[in-house]
């Protein structure tokens, strides 16, 4: 697809500088994306402990080069190397004045800040968004929060399952007769970050006419909110109760769920009448594309059980492979259903360039899933690996200004690492 010049790097956000001093994942994905497409991400982590995730093992990636094979940490956390790419890493207190006023010139020279404290807990540093937009009139400052800046909530801490269970999500997943169930990953935290990119990307556009920067709200449960989508939609309404959980069923479309194979699940979707026909044919059972029981989606519906059972029984008969055989080139919609490792190795995302090697500081090759967007004209990607704690502490500072003694007075007085 693309067609920029071979070789030549071409970056959306080649030249806007982000302060990012969010932890975890809603904040880190967001800056991660920003970095992606070309930002230069400043990532500031405590000096010692660094960014949470960094801890959340196993599973870790060994430390095999470098000064850190030294160390006595077990490596580099796979949740933290999932979010942190394309970023720089500088260990900063900013318990201290001294901490505050590098934190001050950064946010001077930089075009966004994103953070994810709690409500009024930047204050007390004087890096809440009414003092740095006086430091920087053209900033534009993102705070994530689980429930927001205002609301009876803002003050909760707001974790990605908390919210899920909160509002509603927890309430729709799982099995039709089981309890409620969190999405495999955490979602809520994903597109918080997602919405608060998007947002981010809207509000440069509006300075670059404005001349002004803003501060953006973003909150996990809003997010959340915003994402039950049709759901919230035919409640709202019809005034009704949604209808439950449905595992990998469809409310309202039968057949549309994953069936049990041999060794397996295979996922078929017969979303409306011609589609069921050939599911019929493929299933060599064209008769019942005829029983009055099955004619129409209705009546399909009203029959699901019935139905649902006749597939099973014959899916069980065959592999899942065997299955996605028989349905090749029908023209309807079908999927095995896959683990991680089998996604990770499937031919599809592998022909997509969705996993990618690269060579980190101190855990040598190591492979990340690629940014998922190709651009016709942009090169965006992963330029370099998630950083080491502290990696690029020296870097940021010197062209802050501070010279090379400053530095290390700052380290011994343990502001920076």
């Amino acid at each position: 697809m693309a067609t920029a010049t071979k070789g030549k790097e071409i970056l959306p956000l080649k030249g806007i500088k982000v302060l990012d001093m969010t932890r975890v994942l809603a904040g880190p994905y967001c800056t991660q994306i920003l970095g992606d497409l070309g930002a230069e991400v400043i990532k500031i982590e405590h000096p010692t402990r660094g960014d949470d995730t960094r801890a959340w093992g196993p599973p870790y990636a060994p430390h095999i080069q470098g000064d850190a094979t030294q160390q006595t940490t077990p490596g580099e956390s796979a949740y933290f190397l999932s979010v942190n790419r394309n970023k720089k890493s500088l260990g900063l207190s900013f318990q201290s004045p001294s901490g505050v006023e590098i934190l001050h010139k950064l946010a001077a020279e930089c075009d966004v800040l994103v953070e994810n404290y709690l409500p009024g807990a930047l204050k007390k540093y004087k890096m809440d968004y009414e003092t740095l937009r006086k430091v920087n009139p053209k900033l534009i400052y993102a705070s994530i929060t689980g429930y927001g800046q205002t609301g009876p909530y803002s003050d909760r801490a707001g974790y990605d399952v908390m919210v899920e269970a909160e509002m509603g999500l927890m309430h729709i997943t799982g099995h039709r007769d089981g309890p409620p169930a969190k999405v495999g990953v955490a979602v809520t935290d994903l597109t918080t970050g997602l919405y608060t990119s998007n947002s981010i990307l809207a509000s440069l556009l509006q300075r670059s006419i404005t001349g002004q920067g803003q501060w953006i709200d973003v909150s996990l449960s809003d997010c959340q909110v915003a994402t039950l989508s049709n759901l919230a939609s035919s409640h709202l309404i019809s005034g009704k109760p949604d209808s439950g959980r449905w595992g990998t069923a469809h409310p309202s479309i039968v057949p549309y769920k994953g069936f049990g194979t041999k060794d397996g699940s295979v996922m078929l979707g017969g979303g409306n009448d011609r589609l069921f026909g050939v599911l019929c044919d493929r299933l060599n059972k064209p008769e019942w594309k005829q029983d009055p029981k099955f004619v129409t989606n209705a009546q399909r519906v009203a029959n699901r059980d019935l139905l649902e059972e006749l597939i099973t029984t014959i899916t069980k008969t065959k592999t899942t492979q065997q299955w996605l055989d028989v349905f090749e080139g029908s023209g309807m919609p079908y999927a095995a259903v896959n683990d991680i490792a089998g996604t990770m190795r499937h031919e599809h995302v592998l022909a997509r360039n969705m996993v990618k090697e690269v060579d980190h500081p101190t855990c040598g090759p190591i492979k990340l899933v690629n940014t998922p967007v190709k651009f016709s004209e942009s090169t965006p990607g992963i330029r370099s690996p998630p950083p080491t704690l502290g990696q690029h502490t020296n870097e940021v500072l010197q062209q802050l200004g501070y010279s090379d003694a400053e530095v290390e007075q700052l380290k011994t007085q343990g502001v920076i690492s």
